[in-house]
């Protein structure tokens, strides 16, 4: 392939060493475009902006409030069980954490990236996937078949660690390798193991894992906790282990429940007839397309709006909504039978009116939200690799800022590379509080956001990398996952929420506080089955 590389223009100009250092300063040149999805409108209800009289009235069965997986779910299955008079709001913004973005012909997440085959007890997902053409056949099955087209291919993961890429995203280590060993058995038993009450200890949905005592008390205590427990003390399992609990959770193993850190490497179980086990679905938008595909279900019955107060009115719900345009809002009503908050819970919080009558009172039971920034950088080129270095779909830096980055064309096979790509990278702020890594976010100027969304990049290519970026997008979310904290699964408020049945309904990953696909779909689908009797 013809690379144009800066290498090759520095080799012409006869002036390596220059050129290097050259090559990374104008790394500085680059400015990126910032992006705060639902921050005006979050702002606006935090201030308590003042709202004008409604203009409009809209009366509907049921109100879906939101349009993340949850809501998407929602609205999905009322319409795979015949009930189409709803109304679907987006909220701040569509498609929330699944959302994404192009440029031109190439697709980008600026959220959620994958989806892990779903195991046998998540059967709403299964359905979902068999409906939206991606299982092709046999969703009831173990092993049910897959669309090859989003099955992830290899080569998968990388980890640079001391100059050089490795296969996979587990440190190679000779001296702990023993104690590596003995931590992933110990796993692979869990997958199997099963309470008094004959469900598996860990599973997705979180509903529907065992309650067993003996499972249930690893919630009581911090995943670092349970792992000194055990005597796990190696360096590179540790950062592993701490590495998977950032990525998935927002935050480390000391801040993440013991059950938590298990259900990572135990809860999931799925396979398929076309694919090793526990392989990943992915996009090139990451779950975009999903929730594209959800959206495009509902039709017109989805439009655009905000929930600013939701009340209760003689056994009905109203629900006053507003849209901005150029900072100014325009109101509309909408009254219906019963409706379903498919909103995070901190924003549920200021919108539902006495969401303490419900038994959740926001000051005990709200969970803890990790800050991210997902950061897409265009690429005019690929730079490049080390000897012997093979780009995969993810690249980790061991020991790095971030969370390392994904390969937007990786699914897309050619006999030769596209011209131009899109690196991913993500970042979970987790080495500050996260208040302080949201006044951090708000403050920071695009500068310093490159810099640290740029650093796991800046390792991997040094001076090679700045000359083959074409623009750069950087998304904040402020409030982007809850992290599992110690004792969230024994949150009172969560489950009084989880059991509310009358006009107001509640459905959101929040409520496992597990920002996952599934337990989103699962909420919002149980919130459907409900709303029908």
């Amino acid at each position: 392939m013809d690379r144009r590389s800066f290498l090759l223009s520095a080799a012409g100009a006869g002036a390596a060493g220059l050129a290097t250092a050259a090559g990374f300063y104008r790394w500085q040149e680059v400015t990126p475009s910032v992006h705060t999805p639902g921050r005006a409108e979050g702002h606006f209800l935090r201030d308590r902006g003042q709202l004008p009289p409604p203009s409009s009235a809209i009366d509907t069965d049921v109100l879906i409030l939101g349009s993340g997986i949850a809501g998407l779910s929602a609205a999905w299955k009322l319409g795979k069980l015949g009930h189409e008079d709803f109304l679907l709001l987006d909220g701040p913004e569509a498609f929330g954490n699944a959302a994404g973005s192009r440029y031109g012909d190439l697709a980008c997440p600026t959220g959620a990236h994958y989806l892990p085959l779903p195991g046998p007890e998540s059967s709403h997902v299964r359905e979902m996937l068999a409906d939206l053409g991606i299982l092709l056949r046999g969703a009831d099955q173990d092993k049910p078949y897959y669309d090859e087209r989003f099955i992830l291919h290899g080569p998968e993961e990388r980890l640079l660690r001391d100059g050089v890429w490795h296969e996979g995203l587990v440190p190679a280590d000779a001296v702990d390798a023993a104690e590596h060993k003995r931590f992933f058995d110990a796993m692979a038993n869990m997958r199997h193991l099963r309470g008094g009450d004959g469900r598996r200890a860990f599973v997705f949905p979180l509903a529907l894992s065992s309650s067993d005592p003996e499972f249930t008390a690893l919630d009581g205590l911090s995943f670092a906790h349970w792992l000194g427990e055990q005597g796990y003390r190696s360096a590179t399992l540790r950062w592993y282990l701490d590495y998977c609990c950032r990525d998935d959770y927002g935050a480390g193993i000391e801040r993440v429940s013991a059950w938590a850190g298990i259900h990572y490497f135990a809860g999931r179980w799925g396979q398929a007839a076309n694919a090793d086990e526990n392989a990943l679905l992915t996009w090139p938008g990451g779950l975009s397309p999903l929730a594209e595909a959800l959206a495009a279900k509902a039709g017109p019955r989805r439009r655009a709006g905000t929930a600013a107060s939701v009340r209760e009115v003689d056994g009905k719900v109203e629900a006053l909504c507003f849209t901005l345009k150029q900072g100014k809002p325009n109101t509309f009503l909408v009254r219906a039978r019963r409706a379903i908050c498919a909103m995070p819970l901190f924003v549920a919080s200021r919108v539902v009116d006495g969401i303490e009558r419900y038994g959740f009172d926001p000051d005990k039971h709200l969970p803890d939200y990790a800050p991210w920034m997902v950061s897409n950088f265009l690429m005019r080129d690929f730079p490049r690799e080390l000897p012997d270095g093979q780009l995969a779909w993810d690249n980790v830096v061991y020991g790095g800022r971030g969370l390392g980055y994904v390969v937007s064309t990786h699914q897309d096979i050619r006999s030769r590379p596209p011209e131009k790509t899109v690196f991913t990278a993500y970042t979970a702020l987790s080495s500050r509080t996260p208040l302080e890594a949201r006044r951090w976010l708000q403050s920071a100027s695009p500068e310093a956001l490159l810099e640290l969304a740029g650093s796991d990049l800046k390792q991997a290519y040094g001076w090679a990398f700045a000359p083959c970026v074409e623009r750069v997008d950087i998304t904040l979310r402020a409030h982007a996952m809850a992290v599992p904290r110690p004792g969230f699964r024994s949150n009172a408020g969560l489950a009084a929420l989880r059991d509310a049945d009358g006009p107001l309904l509640f459905a959101h990953a929040d409520l496992s506080s597990l920002s996952v696909f599934e337990e989103a779909a699962w909420w919002g689908c149980q919130a459907a089955r409900r709303v029908l009797g």
